[in-house]
């Protein structure tokens, strides 16, 4: 399989968030037949959903990846469980969360796996730390995500460090 050009989200919240979301895209960086190719600044974000939970770190990650999505999302997942991710529930705090945002630009609705992520164009702590490493990238069936993230100026997200 030829390599794909595919994002990652990154976020945390609870332990020490910047750490662990530093530590897990060093992580990307070793996951089999995957080469990282970048990855953003860090952001701070209020909680959205459950909002009695702290502030979260987030970071998007850019991967070339010749894993099939469902594969990479495994991978992904078991990062989580490394760091000791639970899922207790909906927006609950975490340790950390991975979610795979795009896949080149397939869109994919399977149960369990969702691409583009569903909610990411409705998200600054995600279209923030993506545009600033893709500029021009298109959310399939959504559009520029720089356009999109012009419409979620109501939500606060700040940049916290570079990586």
């Amino acid at each position: 399989m030829a390599a794909v050009r595919a994002f990652v989200g990154l976020g945390a919240n609870l332990g020490e968030p910047e750490a662990q979301v530093r530590r897990a895209i060093e992580e990307l960086a070793t996951l089999r037949d995957t080469r990282l190719v970048r990855a953003s600044s860090l952001y701070r974000s209020a909680p959205i959903g459950y909002t009695g939970q702290p502030d979260f770190v987030n970071a998007v990650a850019e991967v070339e990846t010749a894993l099939a999505p469902r594969a990479l999302l495994a991978e992904l997942l078991a990062i989580e469980a490394g760091f000791g991710r639970r899922r207790e529930f909906a927006n609950a705090p975490r340790t950390l969360d991975l979610d795979l945002l795009l896949y080149g630009d397939a869109v994919i609705t399977e149960p369990g796996l969702a691409v583009p992520h569903p909610r990411m164009h409705q998200r600054a702590f995600v279209l923030a730390p993506l545009v600033e490493i893709a500029g021009a990238i298109v959310v399939p069936g959504k559009g520029p995500a720089a356009v999109l993230l012009a419409g979620c100026h109501n939500q606060k997200t700040e940049k916290t460090g570079v990586r």
